[in-house]
Formats: C-alpha cells, structure tokens, sequence
C-alpha cells in the first residue's frame, strides 16, 4: 500500500492510484460503497448513480470520479476505508477463499451430472439422450409477447412468431450468456422474465445455462447458480426461509452458505415455470422478508426475491407462459426476453439430431415441407419433435397426409401407441390371452378424464393424491403421454405429472368427451364464441376434428374408441347453427371457422346458407392457418360476400394477394387499423378496377398518403361502383382529396377524411363538397360510427385499447357539442376508470390514466 502523508494530498495520491485502484477494488467495490454511504460521504443518490454503471471496473471509476468532485476529506475518508477494507481483507479472505472455490467447483459437478441428459417425453426407462448431442439453439428477442390472454396463447404464438423471427436482427438476438448485459448501459440488469409458450424450450433454455456453467463455458459473471422450479415450491405448504429452500436440493453448499449469500451480487437464482405456481395469482405481496434466515409463506419469499428487499443485489431470472404473466410485479424486470422458437435451419437442425441420420433426416423434411400446417408447428420445438415420432412410427406419412390439427394429434396418438405395443409385443400378446392387462381404449380414457377435468380447471400439473391419477397407476401406457418429475420435500416425496405439452392434454380432453357421454363445458354449451376467453378453442377444434367423419373412423380402427353416431350428428348441427347466426350477425367468428376446418366435409358449408354472409375476424393477428379457414369455407360458398372485416389483422401484401379472389365478392371491405404499403394499396385498386360488387371499402388508420389515394381513385373510375369510403387517421392531404372531386357526388357518396393532413390551401373547395367528410357533424352515421367504435374498445384487452384510444380521443369542441359524442365520450371514459379500477400492473395504469386525464378536461 501507499501511505499519505501532508506533503503529499488525498486527492493526487487517488490520481496516481488510479489504474492500479480499478484493479485492486473492482471484486470489492459494492461493499467499499456501503461504507462511503455509512459515512455519509455518498449519499443515496450517489450509490444508484455507480450502481447504474455497466461492470465492477466501470463502477470504482465512477466511484473515482466522484469522491474528486467532492473534494480532500472525501477523498481522505475513501482512502482510509480502503485501507481498512485491505486489511480485513488480508485476514479472513483466504482460508474462505479456498473452501469457497472448492465448493463452487463442486456445485459446478453436481449441476452439469443433473443437466447433462436431456428429458424428452416419452423417452423409455433408463435411455440417456446426451444434451450436448441434442440441444438445438433458440432464438430470444428482447421484449415479450404481452399481457393479453384473449386467444389460446399456442395459437396466437403461431401468427407471431415469423414477423419476430423477421424483426430479430434489427431487434438484436440474445445469446444465453448476454441475457443479464444491458445492451444500452443505462442500469445493470439484476431481474429477467423469459417468456413463451408452452413447448417453446423455456425449460430447455434453463438447462443450456446450468449445463454450460457445469462446464465452465457459461461467460456469466456469477460464482453460483441456484435453480428452483415452482413445481417443487408447490409442496411447501409451511412457513420457510430462502436458506432452507437453497439446501434442500444443494446441501453441499451448507458450508459457504453465508458467504454465498452476503457476496449476493456474484448470485444468480433462476425460477423455472412461474405459470406452474399455484399461488401466482397472489405473488403481488405487502409482507416482505428481508434476511435469508425469515420464516415466511413461500409466495412472500418470491415476492421478496422479485421485489429486491431480499438479497437486492442478486440477479433472477424467471420463465413463464405468458398467460400468468400479468401476475408477476413486472415493474422490478429489468429485461423481458421472449423465446421465439426455431428458424427453419434449426428446424432441420432438429430433425438431424433427431433420427441421426443426415439422408433419413433431409428425406424427412422435406415431407414436412410440402406439407404447410407441419412446417408451421415445427418451430415450436415440442411440436417439432411430436410431428418427429409421428414421422418415425409412420414411415414418412406413407398414408393421407395430414390437413388439419386433429389429423397431426390423431397420427402422434396412434404413432405412440403403436410404438408402445411393439415394444411390448410378446409380453401384450400373452397379458392379452390371460386378460390381465387393461384395453389401450381403458388407459387412453382414463388420461382423457384426467386431461378434461384439469384442463376444465385450468390445470396442468397433477400430483398422485389426485384421483384421476391414481386410476393409471401401474400402466406401462401412462410414461409415453405423461410427463414425471420427482419433487421432494424434507420427510416426503411426490411424484407431479403434466401432459408432454399443452395441446396434448387439450387433445385427450377432446377425445374424452367426444367418445364418452361427457356434456359439452358450459362456456360452448351456447351459441357463439364470448365466454371463455380463448381458453377453451383448440379444445374446441380437436373436438370438431375428432367428430369428423374420417378421423371418427380411424380412431375406432385403431383404438377401438368409438363416437356415437348421435354425438357425430349433434356437433354437426351445432357447427351449422353457430355458424349461420355468426354470420348473420357480423359478430366474431374465425374459431368456428376452424372448427369447421377440421371436419373437412364440404357439405356442412353448404347447410349453412346464412341470409347475409358476413365474416367479421378483426382484431386477430392472422397466421396463414387462419387465412386457410377463412378461405376454405368461403371458397365452399357462392354468390356476394355481404361483409368481410379483416380491422386490425395484420393483413399484409401477400396475404391480399392469396384472397383477393374472395375480395371481389365483397359489397363491405374493412382494412382499417393495418399499416398499408403502395403495394397493398395497389392490389385493393385491382379489385377495384374488376369488382362489380364493392360498394364499402373501409381504410381508417393504415398510414396511406396522397400517392395511394391517387392509385385508389383512378382504379375506382374503372367500375365507379365504390359508394363510401372511410380513411380516418392517415396522411391524406388536400391534394389527395382533390383527385375525388370528379367522383363526388357519384359514385362516392361519401369520403370520410377526418383526422388527416388537412391545413393548408384547398380546404375552401374541398369543404365545399358535401360528399367528402373533413370534421364531425352531427348526422346521424356518427352516433353509428361511435357505437361501433366503443364496441371494439369495449372487447379489447388493456394493450389493445392504448393502441385505440389516441385515435378516437383527438376531440375538437365543436364535436363535443353533438348528442353523439357527448353519449361516445362518457361511455369511453366509464369503460377506462373501470379498466383503471382493475389494473395490476403500474406502467398499463399509467398509459390508461393519461386518457382518463384527457376525456375529463
């Protein structure tokens, strides 16, 4: 060390010091600090401003720079706490300093021996699949896939998936090692929520990181990891502190513990399957723990964890579906990374390392490729390797290939069961002679009990004092569907079962109440889609699927399970009925269209014979599988196409292109809330140009300009059948207008263009024509608009709604004047106070205040 002495400042001794301090200080930085702020020498606000800094190195400069600022007495205190730091340091480091990295090599060797086999569900006793061999890289992107729950979240996953997959390199791929490195460092990044669907390789992430930490190969800056799952947490039923939940699977780490924990900062805890908890929907706690030795329930634990007053300088990273999402206090995350699935080369990747031959393999793919739906579901991994087994046990699809999701799931059932069978072939036969084992149809029902009493209670986690797992005790059958992992608690240990993935427990669900004299649930006892939320569609089309003709059939052949005829009938009629009054309607109705979908039988579309034909799919990101039930049921239809509503779907250049078939059967085309290119723009004026039927064409908030409003005129002169036009919310100017000025009053009856560019001269000739709609009035198609307005404001989710509401809350005085907009605007600010009212999460409460402010000025 260097003594100071009055010859020689405080602050010129830090000057000189300075490179080597970076070095001698950067492992002890944090506590140095807290002795700065004990001081009173840093204020609070100092401690944040150096915590904020990216790395140890960069935060003792920062600590540097400071403490010149403040001047000599500071730096006189800085140097005397460093030179007791040094020498306490000096005495106690290095006996604990040894035992400390003994242990932290060995925790290293339990956790690579724990995640060197990979898990995949249906594996057979005692087979060891190698990680290294096996694992296939992810993609994570920064951001999550938001908090609404409205449709079944594989689903809503499917549409997503590619635009991310597309935006991934201007969004910045995440390697596992980056994930706690800020990549603008503006704040450390301390707590992480990784979120995914079901089967999306959440859990498979966890054991990449545990498994190359093992080895040494991790590149993260932590002395020790901790892994928890929540289906362990879920058998603590007592009080109990966070040291005891760390030894209970680590009580090789009893000796450093308390080193462990007081060096939090080199901590990282990683809780895998928050949607798995059976308390998170009470995580967001006002009792707090603060010492790893308090006693408390266990949700308080987490909450304390999350919320930084136990262990604050830790790091967390957390995994969840994204349906229980909105339960986490998500104002703690530092960074929310979404799994995004495979690319198509690791889809290929996957099948290589799957059947281990690169000929089988590429022969493989390529059959899938051909076939649109499998590829689709390939880049959900647990779907890859379900389409897989189904490839291996069938021989490369060597019969019908399959055309809907029931098909997929009805092939993977009967692959497996096949599979099982063989490999039990000598020992079925002879059980069968004797009649001792049970009928493949007993155990498959037996797990569709299973599947549709939990799935009705939103379960996906069974423990074995369950009852309907207790039926399948002692089946050989139960391993190749269910999923089983061994929770132990200190005196007990239980065995916790879920189905392979989530559509497999939504499949066996369908099965089991279309071959058994199970009533319908009661949210698809009525017509019509409003009541479950998304929760119960694929449920739904599996069912359809499954009454259908061929694959009724098939499954009687296979698996001797048999739909009555009467059952078969009734669902038919169902479909026909909902269906005909969806149309008639306008209201929702792209699941029943899937539904109809599944049943491949033409002959139900041409039963439905709504009067008028509307279709009405808005507010849904469309995928392509959604875009070929839409098709498939209006290509089975004839004549005029009364309403298609395609609002706020996403609806880009090709998928028009692939409908615009259907487009020019429409009378009511709306486009509206979809960011529209020139190249859009101009295959909506070739339906122009040909459709003799168009009279409705709705384009509001799509961000078209002059440019695209002069392709649409010209095409319209074509035919000049389009009667109304609606083009609220774009940058449309005067000059745009003008080019309709020939067009007005026949046959555009009507140009609405309010919220648009339009100052500047041509407002006095264009105000002058009373077909072209410039501001609000108080006509009676305002009281229309504003209805159907807060209907889709009424219907959306929190994260949709701010999307909405700054186009509808731009108001003008003269248009609060009208009946209309006073009755609009108070229903709009009744619906946000109650959004507001039932709002857990901080930043959404923000966002629908600044709207609450507005409408009550």
């Amino acid at each position: 060390m260097v003594e100071t002495d009055v010859s020689n400042s405080c602050l010129t001794t830090l000057r000189i010091l300075r490179v080597s301090l970076v070095d001698e200080l950067e492992g002890h930085i944090n506590s140095l600090l807290d002795v700065l702020v004990s001081r009173e020498v840093f204020t609070r606000d100092d401690r944040e401003v150096v915590l904020c800094q990216l790395g140890p190195r960069a935060r003792v400069r920062k600590v540097l720079d400071i403490v010149e600022c403040k001047g000599e007495e500071a730096a006189q205190v800085f140097l005397s706490a460093r030179s007791h730091q040094h020498s306490k340091e000096g005495s106690t480091d290095q006996p604990q300093s040894i035992e400390y990295n003994k242990v932290k090599q060995k925790h290293k060797d339990v956790l690579r021996r724990r995640s060197e086999s990979m898990l995949f569900y249906n594996t057979r006793h005692g087979e060891k699949i190698l990680f290294s061999e096996h694992y296939v890289n992810l993609l994570l992107v920064d951001g999550h896939q938001g908090l609404e729950i409205k449709r079944h979240e594989v689903l809503t996953f499917g549409q997503k998936r590619l635009s991310l997959q597309q935006k991934s390199a201007v969004r910045r791929n995440i390697s596992p090692a980056e994930l706690f490195s800020s990549a603008n460092g503006v704040r450390p990044v301390k707590k992480v929520l990784v979120t995914g669907v079901a089967g999306i390789g959440k859990t498979i992430l966890v054991q990449k990181m545990l498994f190359d930490y093992g080895r040494n190969n991790d590149h993260l800056a932590f002395d020790f990891i901790i892994h928890m799952t929540f289906r362990d947490l879920n058998l603590i039923d007592k009080p109990t502190n966070f040291r005891e939940l760390v030894l209970r699977k680590n009580r090789h780490l009893a000796k450093v513990l308390d080193n462990i924990l007081a060096n939090d900062s080199k901590l990282l805890i990683i809780l895998d399957g928050f949607d798995e908890f059976r308390h998170y929907r009470s995580c967001d706690v006002d009792i707090f723990v603060t010492e790893p030795d308090e006693d408390a329930e266990v949700k308080e634990v987490f909450g304390s964890l999350m919320l930084g007053e136990l262990l604050p300088n830790a790091s967390v990273m957390l995994t969840s579906r994204p349906a229980a999402i909105n339960h986490i206090p998500v104002g703690c995350i530092d960074r929310f990374v979404l799994i995004t699935g495979f690319s198509l080369a690791e889809v290929q990747d996957f099948f290589l390392r799957y059947f281990q031959d690169s000929v089988l393999a590429e022969r493989m793919f390529t059959v899938v490729s051909a076939n649109e739906l499998m590829l689709t579901l390939c880049y959900i991994p647990a779907f890859c390797y379900i389409v897989c087994c189904i490839l291996k046990e069938s021989k490369d699809l060597s019969g019908e290939s399959p055309k809907t999701m029931t098909d997929i799931y009805v092939q993977y059932l009967v692959a497996l069961l096949r599979s099982h069978t063989q490999a039990r072939a000598e020992t079925f036969l002879q059980d069968q002679k004797t009649g001792t084992i049970q009928q493949l149809s007993d155990i498959v029902l037996k797990l569709g009990r299973l599947a549709f009493h939990k799935l009705m209670e939103h379960q996906t986690l069974f423990y074995t004092s369950d009852r309907d797992v207790e039926a399948l005790e002692g089946s050989s059958l139960v391993s190749t569907f269910l999923d089983k992992t061994v929770a132990q608690e200190p005196g007990c240990t239980e065995e916790v079962f879920s189905f392979a993935h989530l559509t497999v427990q939504e499949f066996f669900a369908a099965l089991y109440c279309a071959v058994t004299d199970q009533t319908l649930p009661d949210a698809l006892q009525t017509s019509g889609e409003a009541t479950n939320n998304g929760h119960l569609d694929l449920f739904n089309r599996f069912l359809c699927g499954i009454l259908s003709e061929r694959n009724a059939t098939f499954l009687s052949r296979q698996v001797g399970l048999c739909c009555t005829k009467e059952k078969v009938e009734t669902y038919r009629e169902k479909i026909i009925t909902e269906l005909k009054m969806l149309c008639e309607n306008g209201a929702h109705v792209l699941n029943c269209l899937h539904c109809l979908f599944e049943q491949q039988d033409s002959s139900l579309a041409a039963a439905v014979q709504p009067r008028t034909l509307r279709v009405n799919v808005s507010d849904e990101t469309l995928s392509q599988m959604d875009y070929n039930a839409i098709k498939y049921f209006l290509n089975l239809t004839k004549g005029k196409i009364s309403e298609l509503d395609l609002t706020g779907t996403g609806v880009s250049c090709d998928a028009l292109r692939d409908i615009q078939p259907l487009l020019l059967r429409c009378e009511n085309l709306w486009l509206g809330e979809n960011t529209l290119t020139m190249e859009s723009v101009q295959v909506i004026a070739d339906v122009l140009r040909v459709s003799e039927t168009i009279t409705h064409l709705g384009l509001g908030w799509t961000n078209i300009g002059d440019d695209e409003i002069l392709t649409l005129s010209s095409a319209i002169r074509v035919k000049k059948e389009l009667q109304e036009l609606w083009m609220e919310g774009n940058r449309v100017s005067y000059r745009g207008l003008l080019s309709f000025s020939d067009l007005t009053p026949d046959p555009l009856k009507r140009v609405v263009a309010i919220w648009n560019d339009l100052e500047g001269s041509g407002a006095a000739e264009v105000c002058a024509q009373e077909s072209i709609t410039v501001d609000f009035t108080d006509d009676d198609m305002w009281e229309a608009w504003g209805q159907w307005v807060f209907r889709r404001c009424e219907v959306s989710s929190n994260e949709k709604l701010v999307t909405v509401l700054p186009k509808v809350c731009n108001i003008s005085a003269p248009c609060l004047e009208a009946q209309w907009a006073k009755t609009f605007y108070n229903q709009l600010a009744q619906l946000i106070k109650s959004r507001i009212e039932a709002c857990t999460e901080d930043d959404m409460c923000k966002k629908l205040r600044k709207f609450d402010s507005i409408l009550n000025l």
